[in-house]
């Protein structure tokens, strides 16, 4: 277990990421390629993904290079997930492309102890190999990654705005207590759900404050660094559902009304999605019984226009990027 303890100046601080880190994607899209478990939440993901790694040549350096370097073990090199630039995926190969000789050679070395590291990681620490390997990350996240950030984008905007519910409610008390089955808040301290092979350790942040990452693509544990002096970062998994088929892009805006379009019940419940709202929210909004609203809602949710993730007893309804896109294209209704 890792126990995050947190001050006044802490609680001020702590921040969640306003969209997914790319980099870390990286990382924890290779740990869904070296395990079984979540795999009905990554079902359609991983075969496109085997696939496009096929198609576009990237298969020899998945196995040789990649996965040697992340493995879905107890360590991986601290250097290859960037704290100082959450978020920015040229930002953060560069700053990959930055790190100190003297660092990546001495994360190797943990790597080495801790799993094993392959004979030319050492080797990582030259400008040269560096710079070839970043190209294999970029290639990679654009094979296997990039075609998702769209859901990834939804599904963190939805995760956000459930947190901020918790924040009007309860305070930062009621933001941290509603992270998920990982985290447990017992204030002052957050206490993060480890595996078992890793040494239970704690974290004290010193006024630095924590940033919280929604992931995408992270099952299960939390993670945050290993190194402590290291900016307070954490890691941690949404919640999943098997994903619904992908809505169409790239189509024509329509010009016709929301109503005349989607029905007047069904465009209520689409605006009310735009600030998050829960099926009660909606069948008020609506006028509707709340069976209908949730029936209003499943056809949005199935037409790719809204995601849903449930918020304690009730569940919380947000935009999708093609339901905002739909919003911003058509005319307001009176």
């Amino acid at each position: 277990m890792l126990r995050i303890h947190f001050n006044d100046a802490d609680l001020a601080r702590t921040r969640i990421a306003a969209a997914p880190d790319p980099v870390w994607e990286i990382a924890a899209s290779l740990h869904r390629l070296q395990s079984r478990r979540g795999r009905w939440a990554y079902a359609g993901w991983y075969r496109t993904a085997r696939q496009q790694l096929r198609e576009q040549g990237l298969e020899r350096v998945l196995r040789s290079v990649l996965l040697p370097l992340y493995p879905r073990a107890a360590y991986f090199p601290d250097f290859l997930t960037p704290a100082d630039v959450v978020g920015d995926l040229d930002a953060g190969l560069e700053s990959v492309l930055a790190t100190p000789p003297q660092r990546v050679l001495r994360e190797m070395a943990i790597l080495d102890r801790t799993v094993g590291a392959p004979a030319w990681a050492g080797q990582l620490a030259g400008p040269e190999a560096r710079k070839e390997f970043v190209g294999m990350l970029r290639a990679y996240y654009n094979a296997v990654v990039a075609p998702y950030e769209e859901q990834a984008q939804a599904r963190i905007e939805a995760e956000r705005a459930a947190r901020a519910r918790g924040l009007l409610d309860g305070g930062v008390d009621g933001m941290l207590s509603g992270l998920g089955p990982m985290l447990r808040w017992r204030r002052p301290v957050l206490e993060v759900v480890y595996p078992k092979q890793v040494q239970d350790r704690d974290l004290y942040l010193n006024g630095r404050g924590l940033t919280l990452v929604p992931s995408y693509f992270n099952w299960g544990e939390p993670v945050a660094f290993a190194d402590p002096e290291m900016p307070p970062v954490l890691w941690y998994s949404l919640l999943h559902e098997p994903s619904p088929p992908d809505a169409p892009h790239g189509a024509d805006a329509p010009e016709k009304s929301l109503i005349t379009l989607l029905g007047r019940a069904r465009a209520v419940a689409l605006r009310a999605a735009s600030t998050g709202a829960t099926t009660g929210e909606i069948a008020r909004a609506a006028g509707v019984s709340a069976s209908s609203a949730s029936r209003h809602a499943t056809v949005l949710r199935d037409a790719g226009l809204i995601t849903t993730i449930r918020l304690g007893p009730t569940v919380l309804h947000t935009l999708t990027p093609a339901g905002a896109s739909l919003l911003r294209a058509v005319r307001p209704t009176g």
